[in-house]
């Protein structure tokens, strides 16, 4: 069920997933469409509340890059679910890839920009670990973009103890057989597993024309970890590149995405292709950054602003000190000098005036009744 959100006018839902609902609303003010992420209220506890509170943070500091997803803000709806609200986007290459291969010029282009918005998380000490078809969404104006970072880690400190979560037929051997929550290598395998998967429209491990295989038997043939290639138009050094980015032994993979992104770009001149231009954020960047913490779980509330308004009436000054002594009145310890008494004569003068002019107006009211001949 959407939650009622201010400024936020609920369209259609958009999926579901296993911690969140995910909505499309239009946003009021300015006026565009966003997809908004709600946790589900039944499932948050404080590991959920670590990942979406992860999540928010990262992708608020890597959605500047250009391939990266944008995250607008994040709050808590009226009735206590946390929400994300991101850039709309209306296509991903998870929902085509089985109906349809990817033509290799796209994809390559396609995984160049990925490729770099992966080198920038890292730069930034932040793994996606869960690289796959269906994190990859696709702009409005056709741009692809990473998605997702759910169960995102720190790249310096991984905490060994929290579940290790996987997409079995995009995972590392060693990821699948629990030896290792994350790492550069494990990114650079299903990074490769992903691009396999727009290429050959099926997910690496499956065998054509055979029904899909199960989890257990994924797993089993991932440990074996041996290479399958996908033939037709996929041209020989792409198939390299791929074996080496899936291979069983971390050694033998590229030593990050930065370096399959320039390997990437060869491959595309070699075809004629023009290369898709690098973009990775400077070092300079990533360490002026504030490190996201990873064990939060605290979701503020709505922010409430208060600015501090200087008034431009004139302050009121204090009241002096008033005493009394010998000499007179003193006022903050100075003396003050006594009445004179011309000022009570006039004050009776005064008086005296204001009693006859009362007796005068009764005479004449009293005349002009008849009361008085």
């Amino acid at each position: 069920m959407p939650p009622i959100l201010s400024g936020y006018t609920y369209v259609r839902p958009l999926g579901s997933g296993g911690f969140a609902d995910v909505f499309l609303f239009e946003q009021n003010m300015p006026r565009r469409p966003v997809a908004i992420k709600v946790l589900l209220r039944d499932v948050v506890d404080n590991d959920v509340l670590r990942m979406f509170n992860a999540e928010a943070d990262v992708m608020a500091r890597l959605s500047a890059h250009p391939a990266i997803l944008t995250v607008f803000t994040a709050s808590i709806s009226a009735d206590g679910r946390p929400y994300l609200v991101m850039e709309y986007c209306p296509g991903s290459p998870g929902q085509t890839y089985r109906r349809e291969a990817g033509a290799v010029a796209d994809v390559l282009a396609l995984a160049v920009k990925i490729a770099c918005a992966l080198e920038t998380a890292h730069r930034s000490g932040v793994l996606h670990r869960d690289i796959k078809p269906s994190n990859i969404l696709v702009t409005t104006l056709g741009a692809p973009v990473l998605a997702d970072f759910g169960i995102a880690a720190s790249l310096t400190s991984l905490d060994t103890e929290h579940l290790i979560a996987m997409s079995v037929p995009w995972s590392a051997p060693e990821v699948v057989a629990e030896h290792t929550t994350g790492s550069v290598a494990t990114e650079v395998w299903s990074f490769g597993a992903t691009i396999y998967s727009l290429l050959a429209s099926r997910a690496p491990f499956e065998v054509t024309d055979a029904p899909r295989p199960t989890a257990a038997q994924l797993k089993s043939r991932i440990g074996r970890a041996k290479y399958t290639p996908i033939g037709g138009v996929v041209p020989a050094a792409l198939e390299e590149f791929l074996a080496r980015t899936m291979s069983r032994d971390p050694g033998r993979r590229q030593q990050s995405l930065l370096q399959c992104a320039r390997e990437l770009q060869l491959l595309q001149q070699g075809l004629g292709l023009p290369p898709t231009p690098l973009e990775v954020a400077a070092d300079e960047w990533a360490a002026a950054a504030t490190p996201v913490d990873f064990n939060n779980t605290v979701v503020p509330g709505p922010p409430i602003s208060v600015v501090a308004v200087e008034s431009k009436r004139r302050k009121r000054e204090p009241a002096p000190a008033v005493s009394q002594t010998n000499e007179g009145t003193r006022f903050n310890g100075a003396a003050a000098p006594r009445r004179s008494g011309g000022s009570g004569l006039k004050l009776a003068l005064l008086l005296a005036g204001a009693v006859v002019v009362g007796v005068a107006a009764t005479l004449l009211v009293l005349s002009l009744a008849g009361l008085v001949g």
